[in-house]
Parts: structure tokens; C-alpha cells; sequence
């Protein structure tokens, strides 16, 4: 894997909620655009539920990512951008239910999360993005 080092304790800074201050990788990295809650048909996933649309949009950006031959244990970095910051718990519940089975014990990746005026469509609530590293043994993609 080439996700080596996450640090995520370090004396001058406080304990994470559940993230990486930081990721050493090696190798070839993909930078995945912000992905939100739409279906393969185009159609909003989730009017009104954040939870919903989280699911929805981590579903895609895994789409992307299995396209790389890579897996959540290979994301160095996701930027959340949402419309109401306050609703964090929701989406760090949602990562943790879609991330935790593949990372086990394995903290989450480095993360920002962006409190946004708009997202590019009236009915989206939360965009994510991501920094991949790509494995070596799919590095031809």
C-alpha cells in the first residue's frame, strides 16, 4: 500500500476526531474531483438528507477510485465541502460506517471539511473530493 505513514498524534497539536494530520505516500497519486449525491441516471440522490447524499457521494468517489485499482485504504486526503458545517457528525458517521471495514483499525485519511454559500446544484448538501495513491501493481491505469 502506498499510503505509509498516517500521523495523527503529535505533542504540539491536539488528538484528531477521527483523522490524519497527515499521510506520507509513495508513488503515483490521482486527484479525484468532488463528487456529490447523483445516480448513474443523473438524478439527486437524497433531497433534504445529508446522510443520504454522504453515502451517495462516497459511493461515486469509490467508483473512481476502484477505477485506479486502488481502495479506501489508498486515500491520502478527502476535502469535504458542505452548506451547513454545523452537520459534521452526520458525515464522519457516514465515513466511518462506509471506511471503517475496509481500514479496521487504521486511522482515516487527512482531511478538510469547507463550509460552502452554494455547491453547484440547488439540491446538493455535500461534495467530496480525494487525493489517491495509487497502488504500484496498478500504476498502468
Amino acid at each position: 500500500m502506498p499510503a505509509e505513514e498516517r500521523l495523527t498524534e503529535l505533542a504540539a497539536l491536539p488528538a484528531t476526531p477521527g483523522y490524519a494530520h497527515a499521510v506520507a505516500v509513495t508513488g503515483k497519486l490521482a486527484f479525484i474531483s468532488g463528487q456529490v449525491a447523483i445516480d448513474a441516471a443523473g438524478c439527486v440522490v437524497g433531497v433534504d438528507d445529508l446522510a443520504a447524499q454522504t453515502r451517495q457521494a462516497l459511493s461515486n468517489l469509490h467508483h473512481v477510485i476502484r477505477s485506479f485499482g486502488a481502495d479506501w485504504s489508498d486515500v491520502v486526503k478527502f476535502t469535504w465541502f458542505v452548506l451547513d458545517a454545523s452537520d459534521i457528525q452526520t458525515i464522519r458517521a457516514v465515513r466511518d460506517e462506509i471506511l471503517r471495514p475496509a481500514l479496521g483499525e487504521v486511522h482515516n485519511p487527512a482531511s478538510t471539511l469547507v463550509q460552502v454559500a452554494a455547491l453547484f446544484g440547488p439540491d446538493f448538501l455535500v461534495e467530496v473530493e480525494a487525493v489517491v495513491a495509487i497502488p504500484s501493481e496498478a500504476s498502468d491505469v
